[in-house]
């Protein structure tokens, strides 16, 4: 029968504070029951090991994990996919504590622990969660150590501050293969957890879908440009572009898709700069009109887009290169012309008639276009996140009727009418302006950035950008969202203590900056230290090499400098397997050192009690390091390097120092 070895005391309760250290991040997103049920278990657990209560049978283990799953279907709907599979596994994590009883459950629990711990970075990977990370780590490695070492049983504090000695010595170690280390691509792609994408961007579009995205504060990206950074008004951020219309909604066309690259020349001067994109959960990346990128598995779409493979599930740095002036299409093929054309065989009589009238009126587009954006204007249109509600005919009760609206009304209603003049046009989609931070010399776009704009197709100068939100509203262009607003005070009125809203406090908006600033340089240099980033670093340093030639020689070099110091560190020639023995010779050295040699055949018992009594300042050191010895050496206590190393340490303490040998 084989003996059951208890988990001390001091392991389970760093256990219990580890599982809350790990737990806490993971609260916004896990239902509340969760919370109870851990509450439940630790209770359990500690009713246990008071022996006020037993563990639990097999039937009662098999109805919590039961009611566990349950839960989580019932929470999430599915038991399958990221956020159920991270809800389901802290259940389990939980649940492991009631079941644990051996040192080897334990075990399993604590490594269990710090897979959780790396779970929360799925849903929170800033500066901040990576800092906070350490304390969840600490306490499970003070676990793992009290569970290791029966010594430190009753002993915390010593426990916690060897784990923390034990991530400060791994902290050059990590550095050390943070940099060096290969970048590799991810074996496979995890799905992005709900409250992650922060995008609202869609491949349709409603009127009221972009009002309602302006009223969040999220972050969508960054943008740093290697020169001056162009004013507010020419940052027009493409994200796709909407060509159907089925009389209430715009979407994107299944040509834009599967459709052949846009035919475009490059005229004018280029810009160049860097994205640090969010998670969007979408394909497409925001760049300036017309761009280029080196980023691999992403291509050009045909309307101009730049579009991944994959969806962008994580945080994503990025060079662009666009041309503004660049000329676009000069000609079109039939059937884009038909898609940019196309509308509802019915529906909004007013706004055809409108269009034929302009048509006979002005001949060439270009007048007809002026002509539009000057109607707007004119008539006292309305730029308001709060429009009234619009009926069948939503264009027209738009146009002649209400006259109020966001940037999704206009372009929308502008779009239709030149289409309906018989002018190729299309929606535009993505975000216009952003805040710009002196601090680190970027550009931060939010979601209350989301705009759209108009594009009309002139055979000989292919498609040409219009916005005809800037002529009702040209300080949403020129200033934001916020100025544009200052009338109707609706700007992020869901937020009430955001630091956006306080912009004005010049102390407050400094501090936002600079913490920004920060937050950006995270992203840029730790998160987006990716393949390409890394081969760049590298090649600064050793010249210019191809990617295979530096992993083998980052690998090789890295082994052999392990190597070098495990020997180095560990120094096997003059290693001794007798452990207890080495320590011993140091506490006589230690003691010899202060005029108290050891004569030959004398014993370790008699050695230290003469010590003792020649030395009585440090007599109890000398007694509890020899009783330890000897407990261990001859009354078959279980070994433990680690206490007689904490005796060794304290009689080092108690004695005064001394340079030299003193003789006896």
């Amino acid at each position: 029968m084989s003996r059951v070895t208890a988990i001390p005391r001091i392991s389970l309760t760093w256990l219990l504070v580890a599982q809350v250290l790990v737990i806490l991040p993971h609260l916004t997103h896990l239902p509340l029951w969760i919370i109870g049920l851990w509450l439940g278990s630790a209770a359990w657990r500690i009713q246990i090991f008071r022996m006020r209560a037993r563990y639990p049978n097999a039937w009662a283990k098999g109805g919590l994990m039961l009611a566990a799953a349950l839960g989580v279907f019932l929470s999430r709907g599915s038991l399958i996919g990221l956020d159920a599979g991270v809800v389901l596994l802290i259940a389990a994590f939980v649940l492991k504590l009631l079941e644990m009883r051996t040192r080897r459950d334990a075990l399993v629990l604590i490594f269990l622990g710090f897979f959780v711990v790396v779970t929360a970075y799925l849903f929170d990977d800033s500066m901040l969660m990576a800092f906070y990370s350490l304390f969840p780590v600490t306490a499970l490695l003070a676990a793992l150590i009290g569970l290791q070492q029966s010594s430190l049983a009753t002993q915390p504090w010593p426990t916690a501050r060897l784990a923390g000695g034990l991530l400060l010595q791994a902290l050059p170690v990590m550095l050390l293969l943070f940099v060096f280390f290969p970048r590799m691509g991810p074996l496979w792609s995890l799905p992005v957890p709900n409250d992650k994408a922060t995008t609202g961007l869609s491949d349709n579009m409603a009127p009221a879908d972009i009002a309602d995205l302006s009223r969040s504060a999220a972050l969508a990206f960054r943008a740093s440009f290697n020169g001056e950074t162009p004013p507010r008004s020419e940052l027009y951020w493409r994200a796709l572009t909407l060509d159907r219309f089925d009389g209430r909604r715009w979407s994107q066309s299944d040509y834009a898709e599967f459709g052949p690259g846009a035919q475009w020349q490059k005229r004018g001067e280029a810009l160049s700069y860097s994205i640090v994109m969010q998670p969007s959960a979408q394909r497409w990346l925001f760049t300036l009109d017309v761009a280029e990128t080196t980023l691999e598995q992403t291509r050009q779409m045909s309307d101009f887009r730049l579009q991944r493979r994959q969806p962008v599930d994580r945080s994503l740095i990025y060079q662009a290169t666009s041309w503004p002036d660049a000329l676009r299409e000069p000609q079109l093929p039939q059937a884009a012309l038909r898609r940019a054309l196309q509308l509802p065989d019915q529906g909004e009589p007013r706004s055809r008639a409108w269009a034929e009238q302009l048509k006979r009126e002005h001949a060439q587009p270009e007048l007809l276009v002026q002509a539009l954006l000057g109607h707007f204007n004119r008539e006292p249109f309305a730029y308001t996140l709060t429009p009234p509600t619009l009926g069948v005919n939503n264009i027209d009760d738009f146009l002649f009727e209400t006259r109020s609206g966001f940037c999704a009304h206009y372009a929308g209603a502008m779009t239709y009418v030149l289409r309906a003049a018989g002018i190729p046009a299309r929606v535009v989609a993505g975000y216009q302006g952003g805040e710009y931070n002196p601090a680190g010399n970027y550009v931060q776009v939010r979601q209350f950035d989301a705009h759209a704009w108009v594009e009309y197709w002139q055979e000989g100068r292919g498609w040409v950008s219009v916005d005809p939100t800037f002529q009702v509203a040209p300080e949403r262009i020129d200033m934001g969202l916020e100025e544009a607003l200052v009338g109707e005070q609706s700007f992020l009125e869901d937020s009430p203590f955001s630091p956006l809203r306080y912009r004005n406090l010049s102390w407050l908006n400094e501090l936002r900056l600079a913490w920004d600033n920060i937050n950006y340089g995270w992203q840029r240099w730790v998160l987006g230290y990716q393949s390409q980033q890394q081969l760049e670093f590298l090649q600064r340093w050793l010249g210019r090499v191809d990617a295979q030639s530096l992993v083998i020689g980052l690998v090789g070099g890295g082994a052999l400098l392990l190597g070098l110091l495990s020997l180095w560190l560990f120094k096997p020639w003059q290693r001794e397997r007798d452990v207890q023995q080495r320590l011993f010779r140091r506490f006589e050295s230690l003691i010899a050192r202060h005029g108290v040699p050891r004569k030959p055949g004398e014993g370790p018992r008699d050695y230290a009690v003469r010590a003792s009594q020649l030395m009585p300042a440090q007599a109890q050191a000398i007694s509890d390091f020899a009783a330890a010895f000897e407990a261990q050496r001859y009354a078959g206590q279980e070994p433990s390097t680690l206490q007689l190393r904490l005796h060794l340490k304290a009689l080092r303490r108690a004695l005064p120092w001394r340079l030299t040998r003193l003789e006896p």
